[in-house]
């Protein structure tokens, strides 16, 4: 298995020469991606504020409206690492416009929904084509500059655009809401998907044959490393749902160690594997993922948290819960200015880890001082927010510097599968503390000054667990950093 075609100097030179040597040059480009990416951080919270409407509207039961949002994570999570690995074989530009062409016909199909499975269904074909477009839009960026430079720049830039969408998206979701249906949240789809295949065809070339291989698709690892990823996604949801004690979760969590395995053992004796698991052990590769885990785990179990402390422990209503995630909306949006400066002052890797332990400090003020007022709430979700926005943009741009060139895109996809995975385990780690020491049911009002006491334990002991998970997860990332920057040319 050939894993990085051999390249001349000329080669080599010709592909730096043809590279924008500015992010004005690529324009057109960095728009199409940007689009990319502004669907993928703008669907779901766009659409979570419709969920109500939807369920009044299509009569829709509580489970229904679950897998609503739940069949789209699921696909797009499960089918990432397919379509990366097929992306890196036979195009990424190629297999990006074939997604964005399926998201646009899936988005208008949402015209036509006159039912809940109907929706579902939508929404299933949506994470199918996400998942062909989602981690090309990184992989490009990462491939389109030939210095370090411009492609934190370019990535800080594409993930600026997905952010704001991700921030504004609720509040302009509201807005709609007032004036016209739910189904025009789903449609303003078409329009990105237009600009983003657009752009990509006219400011992105073909993939050259040097930077693809052809390798044979590995389909029985396929099916076990997809079927890990599905399972290891609705694990977490079924202990939240069914409780530990149900038989249930525990099935789906054996089923994914099961379906681990035998992925493990495939790619181990495959001549052609689909992830070749050396890659994976690479030091640039595998403290990017411990990091980008770990910014998963921290923003979505302190997301969950801090959302259930200001409504329901605090009393706060709904708009003003959402006025007081502020903090991080300010960092996330406006943080954009500062990472390529920081990035350039301390390097890649240094601001790898450094992000990543602004997460983990941000998760301890909260798990020990959160439940004392505001202001500690809103300290640790503007240091989440500030990890969160550096490491978005070097723990991946890490992992594509440490992959040969032939296999960036299934490179994203490890980092967005990282990170989808961790998020739902950081959920189901919150949910399922306070549902163990709290008593009756969480979403009554009026606590009494028991459950109030009991919140607040168990609030501060999730908090502490996950600040623990991602600390071990953020020092093992460091030491493989360190590990391969002590060996020649970073050991890659």
């Amino acid at each position: 298995m050939s894993l990085q075609p051999e390249q001349s100097p000329s080669e080599t030179l010709l592909r730096v020469a043809d590279s924008p040597r500015s992010l004005r040059q690529a324009w057109v480009a960095l728009a199409g991606l940007a689009a990319v990416f502004l669907f993928e951080m703008l669907d779901n919270s766009i659409l979570n504020t419709a969920l109500p409407t939807i369920g009044r509207q299509l009569q829709a039961s509580s489970t229904g409206l679950q897998w609503v949002t739940g069949s789209y994570s699921v696909i797009f999570g499960g089918l990432m690492l397919i379509f990366g690995a097929i992306a890196d074989r036979f195009g990424r530009r190629r297999i990006m416009l074939i997604g964005l062409v399926l998201l646009g016909l899936a988005s208008l199909a949402t015209v036509f929904v006159t039912t809940e499975q109907q929706l579902i269904a939508v929404r299933v074909a949506t994470g199918f084509a996400a998942a062909m477009t989602t981690p090309g839009s990184m992989a490009l960026a990462f491939r389109l500059f030939a210095e370090d430079k411009l492609r934190v720049r370019a990535i800080t830039l594409i993930s600026t655009v997905g952010l704001v969408g991700f921030a504004i998206g609720p509040v302009i979701g509201g807005l709609v809401l007032t004036v016209a249906p739910w189904q025009v949240l789903l449609l303003v789809n078409v329009p990105i998907a237009l600009l983003a295949f657009f752009g990509v065809r006219s400011g992105i070339a073909a993939d050259r044959a040097e930077e693809l291989h052809r390798d044979p698709l590995d389909v029985p690892g396929a099916l076990c490393g997809t079927a890990t990823i599905v399972l290891a996604l609705i694990t977490p949801t079924l202990f939240v749902n069914e409780g530990a004690g149900s038989w249930l979760p525990w099935l789906a969590a054996t089923g994914t160690v099961v379906a681990a395995a035998l992925f493990v053992v495939r790619e181990r004796l495959s001549r052609y594997p689909m992830l070749d698991l050396k890659l994976i052990s690479r030091p640039l590769v595998s403290s990017g993922l411990a990091f980008k885990a770990a910014t998963g785990l921290a923003t979505a179990g302190l997301g969950y948290l801090a959302t259930l402390q200001l409504q329901l422990a605090w009393g706060w209503p709904p708009a003003l819960a959402a006025l007081g995630m502020l903090p991080q909306v300010l960092v996330l949006v406006a943080g954009g200015a500062f990472v390529s400066p920081f990035v350039e002052k301390v390097g890649l890797e240094r601001a790898a880890w450094l992000s990543a332990a602004a997460v983990v400090l941000g998760l301890a003020v909260y798990g020990l001082l959160g439940g004392l007022g505001y202001l500690w709430l809103a300290i640790s979700l503007a240091l989440v927010a500030a990890g969160l926005r550096v490491n978005g943009v070097v723990a991946a741009t890490n992992v594509l510097r440490g992959l040969p060139e032939n296999r960036t895109t299934i490179g994203v996809a490890l980092v967005d599968t990282s990170s989808e995975v961790a998020t739902g385990v950081g959920v189901a780690l919150a949910g399922t503390i306070l549902a163990a020491l709290f008593t009756g049911s969480i979403a009554t009002t009026n606590w009494t000054v028991a459950q109030a006491a009991e919140f607040r334990a168990g609030a501060s002991a999730a908090g502490l667990l996950l600040t623990l998970i991602a600390a071990v997860l953020v020092a093992w990332g460091f030491l493989r950093g360190r590990s391969g920057s002590s060996l020649p040319g970073n050991s890659e």
